[in-house]
């Protein structure tokens, strides 16, 4: 199969679908791989490395999108890239189609086959695909967290993990999976005030069991939330429904009530947001202020740490990516039902029910698709 990646085009997005180690495992394989002049940028990775693996450099994109059998990304295309794409061809990246309309429309009209990371399963319903991101952007939330309290940067000018004489500041975490896991972990180890508020009772209880008292942890509903939001330094957005938009957790009417200058990090912000007040911002404005709170809420946090997102990323997508190229995408689907889960839109049909339920289309079950075939 020949295989293309592009270069990504999001704002400040300086990850790379295939590393040079990916590319010469495909090309090793025997499939023909084209990777766009300066794609790998963003990591370290050279041309030069990348022809070393066995690839072939293109100058621009039109000739993988127009060439290529598959592709592969890190981010979903952007609407330059949706106008190239075309039926028969497999796009293999993130999608988070649920809380975007105009992208999955746009798929659905080129007849492309999409399938997206996120929504790829394990097993026990883990995400084997979005969880090294997932442990990165928990992690980079305290960070960012931290950096926006600041006062320079428009924060309560308050220092995470306080001074002796100094009460530590107070997180509070949204979600106990692995981007609240993570997160949690950061505060820990800075010494924070922490608390993680979760719904699942052995979610709860795993995560007791692993901090002990250096995090608390309370059941999620309505009265625990807000009374955990109006007395947060920063707050932690970190809930998950796989495939589907991020429910809105916290409104503007909660804010009201929180401390001037305390900040919110919404790491669901790819699914939509789980603040009522949360929009998708960028690396080069990450934050905005709403009723004197600051919100973060970068799309594509792990951009930022490029070198380490991608080799993790890498390290979960290709193995999927070698059986795509190898059997085709029926047949690698057929063989694998986890990886059939993440097959969000072929030839005009969405195939994932979440995303065909929150944004009204027709429901093709991929099922369906493979027995057809």
């Amino acid at each position: 199969m020949r295989v293309g990646c592009p270069k990504e085009i999001k704002n400040h997005e300086y990850r790379v679908g295939l590393t040079p180690e990916s590319a010469g495992e495909l090309v090793h394989q025997g499939h023909d791989v084209w990777i766009e002049t300066g794609a790998g940028g963003g990591i370290g990775a050279t041309d030069e490395e990348y022809r070393g693996a066995g690839a072939r450099i293109v100058e621009g994109p039109d000739p993988i999108f127009a060439e290529c059998e598959m592709v592969v990304k890190v981010k979903e295309p952007q609407a330059v890239e949706r106008a190239k794409l075309r039926r028969g061809q497999v796009l293999y990246t993130y999608l988070h189609l649920a809380p975007d309309p105009e992208q999955t429309k746009e798929l659905v009209e080129s007849g492309v086959t999409a399938i997206a990371y996120e929504t790829v399963t394990g097993p026990n319903g883990t995400l084997p695909l979005l969880k090294p991101m997932s442990q990165v952007a928990g992690r980079m939330s305290i960070q960012a967290g931290a950096s926006a309290l600041e006062k320079a940067h428009g924060g309560r000018g308050v220092l995470l993990g306080g001074v002796p004489g100094v009460l530590p500041g107070k997180v509070v975490v949204i979600g106990g999976g692995v981007v609240g896991f993570n997160a949690a972990q950061m505060a820990v180890g800075l010494g924070a005030d922490v608390t993680i508020l979760d719904r699942d009772p052995e979610v709860l209880e795993r995560l007791g069991i692993h901090f002990e008292s250096r995090a608390k942890t309370r059941f999620s509903n309505k009265a625990a939330l807000e009374e955990e939001v109006c007395g947060a330094d920063l707050i932690i957005g970190a809930v998950l429904i796989p495939g589907a938009a991020a429910p809105k957790l916290v409104s503007r009417q909660m804010l009201r009530c929180m401390k001037p200058g305390s900040v919110l990090v919404d790491v669901a912000i790819d699914q939509g947001g789980c603040f009522e007040t949360s929009r998708a911002t960028t690396h080069a404005e990450p934050t905005y202020v709403v009723d004197e709170v600051v919100h973060y809420c970068v799309a594509n946090m792990p951009g930022a740490v490029a070198r380490t997102s991608t080799y993790a990323l890498n390290n979960v997508t290709l193995p999927h990516a070698l059986k795509i190229a190898q059997l085709g995408w029926r047949g690698a689907l057929a063989a694998n039902p986890h990886l059939a889960e993440g097959l969000n839109v072929h030839e005009g049909r969405v195939t994932y029910r979440a995303v065909a339920e929150e944004l009204g289309f027709d429901y093709t079950p991929t099922a369906e698709l493979l027995h057809a075939a």
